[in-house]
């Protein structure tokens, strides 16, 4: 018997992926000039995409990754953002389905996170706007923790040192190698991630962020290797990636943030199972 529970589940599927359509929109546009607002339309032959066209994730698998007009290949990512923003809304609407109103903060957070990873494998860079945006929201979801706290001053005093001890911790890498091992942007970024995580919270994301981000580059190096480096590339990357090669830091900063922030994985728990 299908319950009630099973068609929320549904639409909050289908709201994630709509909203990963919009995003889609977000991270295409962002600093091109266009509005979110204009028509969208195929990026090779200019052609006004129909409704029909525009149904999250149903119209690639219709069209099978192509334009219906001109046939040019339409970039897989497109169709993997839908589908990464509806599994985390519905897997964000299964840990605080009992707080709609932490879900909805929740869920937010996940939208921008999306765009600045996204948009960092892309680029290299972290949009302003979109830090600015995710500072907003921390603060807001900070605030409406606190009031379930006992000391709430000294739960929020906390969170924003570990909040600015995050951010100059990645500035000071910025600033002593000039920019070659770190961006200013992640810096950034670190901020609001720290501020929602907490002192020891922030301890356990940036060393995550650090083994995650050598682990899969490691990897991503080797099967790349194995398949003769300079054929293929990440689908998401612009460049094949090299032992030499820049790899953004924000997906894996993101990465470890969701590791303690949804899986409350603590370093020092870590390292006393491993040692």
């Amino acid at each position: 018997m299908v319950t009630m529970e099973y068609y929320w589940y549904v639409c909050v599927f289908l709201l994630g992926a709509i909203i990963g359509s919009f995003l889609n929109v977000v991270i295409y546009r962002l600093h091109t000039g266009k509005s979110a607002n204009g028509r969208s339309h195929c990026l090779s032959c200019g052609g006004v995409l129909r409704w029909f066209e525009l149904v999250p994730l149903i119209s690639y698998l219709a069209l099978r990754g192509s334009c219906r007009r001109c046939a040019s290949h339409i970039p897989l990512r497109y169709f993997l953002v839908e589908l990464l923003t509806a599994g985390m809304f519905v897997f964000l609407f299964h840990l605080f389905r009992y707080d709609l109103i932490l879900f909805g903060l929740n869920a937010v957070i996940a939208s921008i996170l999306i765009v600045i990873a996204v948009y960092d494998l892309r680029h290299m860079v972290i949009p302003d706007e979109t830090v600015v945006a995710l500072s907003g929201v921390a603060l807001v979801t900070l605030l409406y923790l606190s009031q379930f706290s006992i000391a709430p001053l000294s739960f929020l005093g906390a969170h924003i040192l570990a909040g600015l001890a995050g951010a100059a911790f990645f500035a000071f890498f910025w600033i002593v190698s000039k920019g070659r091992w770190m961006g200013l942007g992640d810096a950034k970024l670190a901020l609001p991630l720290c501020v929602l995580l907490g002192p020891w919270g922030t301890l356990s994301a940036i060393v995550f962020a650090f083994w995650i981000g050598a682990g899969i580059s490691l990897a991503l190096i080797i099967v790349q290797a194995v398949l003769r480096a300079g054929k293929t590339h990440l689908i998401f990357l612009p460049t094949t990636l090299r032992m030499k090669s820049e790899v953004p830091f924000a997906p894996f900063l993101i990465l470890g943030f969701l590791s303690v922030h949804l899986f409350h994985v603590n370093i020092i728990t870590l390292s006393t199972l491993t040692f």
